[in-house]
């Protein structure tokens, strides 16, 4: 008798809207590739703690900010710890499944990334500006984020955000990554339109840096996105290291490119699947 397939509950808000993003299409498309490997079920976030004991794995994917369900991520969090579930991204994640606070760590540890603060004592560790990026500590999708003008930063500063320079970069690329295994970058040459995204074919140094913020997460199973923007020095500076639900874009890629990574999910929850057991 052959062994039964592995059962995976997929996370996702199909009726969630997001700007310039269709989150539903991206998992439909997901869930009925990963089908043909796996036995799944689809469930809101607010249902994944209830329903998670019968099934083998637990894959969150699109399933919108944790600020619309935040008391629901946090049981689902800790019923997961607590009977030792396999949920795929780890929840051992310390970049924005934490919150922001990993912006203010590595900036503070001389990592390639936005200068940031969140004390008014620490302001003038940015670089002069005459705008500024102020966001929530717990945001997310921009959520609460403002640009503010140099002389009206200082009234909100307190403690419950960051502060950021508003630079002036070229564009945005983002890297995707399965585990530690880089798959595909993708960038938005116009700067005004962050979801208008090409292709981007990155260099050594492009991935290096990449790699290294990768490298500090330390997920072994998993998928992240590495967001980045190109400097007016030219050098790469993190914006953002997706490592919860990052929307993956999908429909930018080739139908080759797209098998590519599927079979490379599919791959990596096989081992995370199996390594749990």
């Amino acid at each position: 008798m052959s062994r039964a397939r592995p059962r995976l509950l997929y996370v996702t808000d199909l009726a969630y809207q997001a700007r310039g993003r269709r989150y539903c299409d991206e998992d439909v498309f997901l869930t009925a590739r990963l089908r043909e490997d796996f036995d799944l079920a689809l469930c809101h976030p607010r249902d994944a703690a209830a329903l998670m004991g019968a099934f083998d794995g637990v894959v969150v994917r699109n399933s919108g900010p944790v600020l619309t369900h935040q008391e629901a991520y946090e049981a689902f969090r800790e019923r997961a710890v607590a009977d030792g579930a396999r949920v795929y991204n780890q929840l051992s994640g310390k970049a924005d499944m934490a919150g922001k606070q990993y912006l203010l760590d590595l900036s503070a540890a001389g990592y390639p990334v936005i200068p940031t603060v969140d004390r008014l004592e620490d302001l003038h560790r940015l670089p002069e500006t005459d705008r500024y990026v102020v966001k929530p500590k717990l945001g997310a999708d921009s959520v609460g984020l403002r640009f503010v003008p140099a002389d009206g930063v200082r009234d909100l500063v307190d403690g419950e955000v960051l502060v950021q320079p508003c630079v002036d970069f070229a564009y945005e690329v983002s890297f995707y990554f399965v585990d530690h295994d880089f798959q595909y970058a993708l960038h938005a040459p116009h700067p005004d339109r962050r979801w208008q995204l090409e292709p981007y074919e990155p260099t050594a140094d492009d991935l290096a840096f990449a790699r290294r913020f990768i490298e500090w997460n330390g997920i072994d199973h998993g998928i992240q996105r590495v967001d980045a923007c190109r400097a007016p020095g030219g050098e790469l500076l993190l914006v953002e290291l997706e490592d919860l639900n990052p929307y993956l874009s999908l429909d930018t890629l080739s139908d080759r490119e797209r098998d590519a990574f599927v079979n490379a999910m599919k791959a990596s929850l096989h081992r995370f699947l199996a390594a749990s057991r």
